[in-house]
């Protein structure tokens, strides 16, 4: 049994039951640095600090999946929220579910993502790995670090079924 998912355009009010979208468009903007810089301000809720976490910066490389793309599990962060902002300009794909106890197909929502748009994933939040389209595609991500357990998995069980995406 599989259920198709459509994929929504990415945008601060499709995604906000689920964190931040990550881009300059309609932020918040300062002129510093003697008017030679526009900073983009507050653009996201970090949220790392339970259980004494500490923020880790990372750059991860994803590599597409094979088409139609099969969503089988799915991962949350109990103590920590999960930025990632894109390094090139190239669109990916972003799956997430509500916070909850548990998770099926049925609850997924799929959007695309513009390659200029990052996603702060809420802390607790349901959402499914990196999902790339070009090879390489490379990521600034900002995680937390410190003890316990952070990465909860779900896979979805037979009678659950799969989900996919066709594009």
């Amino acid at each position: 049994m599989s259920l198709e998912l459509k994929l929504q355009k990415l945008s601060r009010e499709s995604f906000a039951p689920f964190g931040d979208v990550i881009e300059t468009n309609g932020a918040e903007h300062l002129i510093i640095n003697e008017g030679t810089t526009e900073r983009f301000h507050d653009l996201a809720n970090i949220d790392i600090r339970r259980e004494g976490g500490k923020p880790l910066i990372n750059i991860f490389r994803g590599s597409p999946r094979p088409q139609p793309i099969e969503i089988k599990m799915m991962e949350r962060h109990p103590l920590g929220s999960q930025t990632f902002m894109p390094l090139k300009n190239t669109p990916y794909l972003v799956v997430v579910a509500p916070i909850g106890d548990s998770v099926g197909p049925e609850d997924l929502q799929a959007f695309e993502a513009a390659g200029h748009q990052g996603v702060n994933y809420k802390l607790d939040l349901w959402h499914h790995p990196l999902l790339v389209l070009e090879d390489g595609h490379e990521f600034l991500v900002i995680d937390r670090d410190g003890s316990g357990e952070n990465c909860t998995e779900h896979w979805f069980t037979a009678d659950q079924g799969i989900a996919q995406i066709a594009l």
